[in-house]
């Protein structure tokens, strides 16, 4: 039985329709595509649920979904596939979205090496580079060729990890699944998402159930299940639709606090814990603490049902999953020193979002809305600015004109009686030798400014470094967006020394950010923390392009919590007036 197709398997294939199509020039269609992609990989309800409850009529009613993409997802949900599609594939059999992961490695670059060096997979193009194939190119060269080996590595290096913010949504709804049998009394996801690492390997969920066995038979026949490893008692093993492995396990009410913890980790911090218990006379495992009485093998059980009872009974405070990481937590939480991590819910605004003014989806009041509506009381505007013309990026002019449709936005707002704020600022360009893609008249008269590097990522640390730094004298700089410019699983950070970056920030007060668009996650969370250590002051940001995309700020937050940031080292945890004092040009 074919399996239904879910919004990432649409989502995936449109996005490749779009590269097919670009690799051959066509002017509009692949951002027609593109943005039908982007659609519905945002939208929440399955877009098969859509159409076989309102046909292609429903699929129209998908932004940036016309009539012949409507007609190419509702072929691709009747059958399973596109005709359109594979006529691409077959006129050139190439890997796209493999190839596509590299760095650099564009629908054009993709056109440029398959018709020069026949380069159709990955190893074909490591092969080619390897052997000194690709400089010998035309507009290629020797940097390109060096910089196509270590995208192949990098991709090699992190092959088999998932983004969190990615792929989450399918172990939650395969968990809110499960809750909702008759059967089961706890479900929990585990292991590293718990944790909120940026990147997972897999998925461990805990249960306990009544009914253990219905349960197993239930989980091994969701229809996203693709491959059965293990189909047991206690344990079974999966593989979705998307990839990801997900392990279910069923254990006893009394230790599923302990079995939480065992299952969650880190592995360092399972073994900083275990010798934590030895050393006070217990023995700690997934079945509970147990403590060691003589002539007793098991040893008498002193706690286990829940985790807060389990790290009280070793001395000391309860540790946030976040920050389970064997990294100076045990020793914290024994002294009483933990940090109160920033909550989930603690943002005021957002100073970090896109609109149609250059790459964003939705208009400013569009976006406005959508913010207002999650709670926020604040946003900022940051489209691109000129250099990134790809993104239709504001120039003084438009800016200006931009301000104009601000304030038009705050004032409809305010006569609505919805108590949100619009600011007026942008994402500007640095350019490679430090200056800024805007003049600083055009800057000064923001409310907010922020910077971000978008090229030249190849640079020489010291290079890197110091082109961010005079960027960051610029006295109207508030902000450095996304930091080191890391795409995880697609682009390493750039070479910069952080180090520095964090003292210049103190030196002058600019905010560092924490993107928490799912792929960026940069700042990382070491990063972070040493930020709070030498008292730099962070801002959380969606770097939203999309109405949707103001979800992810609680993907930042994660990275914070691992950061050991408190909710006092954000200034968009703070009202309106007294975020603004934060910024440089108001201190």
């Amino acid at each position: 039985m074919r399996k239904p197709a879910t919004n990432q398997d649409i989502a995936r294939t449109l996005s490749e329709i779009s590269d097919y199509l670009a690799m051959e020039d066509e002017p509009f269609r692949p951002l027609a595509y593109g943005r039908a992609a982007r659609a519905v990989q945002e939208i929440e309800e399955p877009v098969t649920g859509i159409y076989k409850e309102g046909g292609i009529k429903a699929l129209l009613e998908i932004p940036g979904v016309g009539a012949s993409i409507a007609e190419k997802i509702a072929e691709l949900i009747d059958t399973g596939r596109i005709a359109y599609y594979e006529e691409l594939k077959r006129a050139a059999p190439i890997q796209m979205s493999d190839m596509t992961r590299i760095e650099g490695v564009g629908p054009k670059t993709v056109r440029k090496l398959y018709e020069e060096l026949g380069v159709k997979t990955l190893t074909d193009l490591e092969r080619a580079a390897k052997a000194g194939k690709i400089r010998a190119i035309p507009g290629f060269g020797e940097k390109i060729e060096e910089n196509i080996l270590k995208g192949i590595s990098f991709v090699k290096k992190t092959g088999g990890r998932f983004v969190l913010g990615l792929i989450e949504k399918d172990v939650v709804e395969l968990a809110e699944r499960l809750r909702k049998e008759k059967t089961v009394r706890e479900v929990t996801i585990a292991g590293s998402i718990r944790r909120r690492k940026e990147t997972i390997g897999d998925a461990d969920i805990l249960a306990v159930a009544d009914n253990p066995e219905a349960l197993m038979a239930s989980f091994v026949s969701q229809p996203e299940v693709t491959h059965v490893y293990a189909h047991g008692e206690t344990r079974s093993s999966v593989k979705l639709v998307s990839g990801i492995d997900v392990d279910l396990r069923i254990v006893p009410r009394k230790s599923y606090g302990a079995a939480m913890n065992y299952f969650t980790g880190s592995k360092e911090h399972n073994v900083a814990l275990r010798t934590r218990a030895i050393q006070r006379g217990y023995k700690l495992n997934e079945y509970g603490l147990f403590k060691r009485l003589a002539g007793d093998k098991e040893g008498k059980r002193v706690a286990g049902d829940n985790e807060e009872e389990l790290y009280r009974a070793l001395g000391m405070d309860y540790i946030p999953p976040e920050l389970r990481e064997a990294r100076g937590e045990i020793e914290a939480a024994e002294a009483g020193r933990l940090p109160a991590l920033i909550p989930y819910d603690s943002l005021r605004g957002d100073l970090q979002v896109q609109t149609s003014w250059s790459d964003g989806e939705h208009s400013i009041i569009e976006m406005a809305r959508a913010a207002y509506e999650r709670g926020l009381q604040y946003m900022a505007v940051t489209d691109h600015t000129k250099r990134l013309a790809m993104t239709h990026g504001l120039d003084e002019r438009r800016l200006k004109h931009q301000g104009k449709e601000i304030d038009d936005a705050n004032r409809f707002l305010a006569g609505e009686g919805i108590d949100f704020t619009i600011l007026k600022s942008t994402e500007c360009d640095v350019l490679r030798d430090g200056t800024l893609d805007l003049s600083d008249e055009a800057l000064a008269s923001l409310d907010l400014v922020g910077i971000a590097v978008h090229s030249h990522f190849h640079l020489s640390r010291r290079e890197q470094t110091e082109r961010i730094v005079r960027a960051m004298r610029n006295p109207n700089v508030d902000i450095v967006f996304h930091p080191t410019g890391r795409v995880l699983n697609k682009r390493e950070a750039y070479e910069v020394d952080m180090e520095r970056i964090i003292a210049v920030a103190k030196e002058t007060g600019v905010v560092l950010e924490i993107d928490a668009y799912p792929d960026r996650l940069d700042l990382d969370d070491l990063a972070a923390r040493r930020c709070v250590e030498e008292g730099v002051l962070l801002v959380i940001d969606s770097d939203a392009h999309h109405a949707s995309h103001f979800d992810y700020l609680a993907y930042g937050i994660g990275q914070a919590r691992r950061g050991w940031v408190e909710a006092k080292n954000v200034i968009n945890t703070r009202p309106l007036r007294d975020m603004l004092k934060l910024l440089r040009r108001n201190r």
